[in-house]
């Protein structure tokens, strides 16, 4: 399995909206594609700031870049989400999953 790890900072009052339009935009499509496994949206407010890590969890790269294209380390970043932080990063990095335990 690999996880793919994207972050971003901006205004804590849109942290909410963010969420939502993950939820409402983002997991629908992403649940459309083979060898999505799942999402963790993780926040911590930093000096006034909301940072934002989005994991996901692929099956495999194929999967990946059905999603993201060839270049698999290009964010996927749509003009609505963008528009809600002041800066976000524009090169996303995976990891090899080695091991997990439990759940949330």
């Amino acid at each position: 399995m690999v996880a793919r790890c994207w972050s971003a900072r901006g205004p804590v009052q849109r942290a909410a909206q963010y969420a939502e339009h993950l939820e409402t935009h983002v997991l629908p499509e992403l649940r459309d594609i083979a060898g999505y496994v799942g999402a963790t949206l993780l926040q911590r407010d930093v000096h006034g700031e909301i940072e934002v890590v989005v994991i996901t969890w692929w099956q495999s790269f194929d999967a990946i870049r059905a999603f993201a294209g060839d270049d698999v380390e290009t964010a996927v970043v749509a003009d609505a989400a963008a528009a809600l932080f002041n800066d976000y990063d524009h090169r996303v990095r995976h990891f090899d999953v080695v091991m997990t335990d439990g759940g949330q």
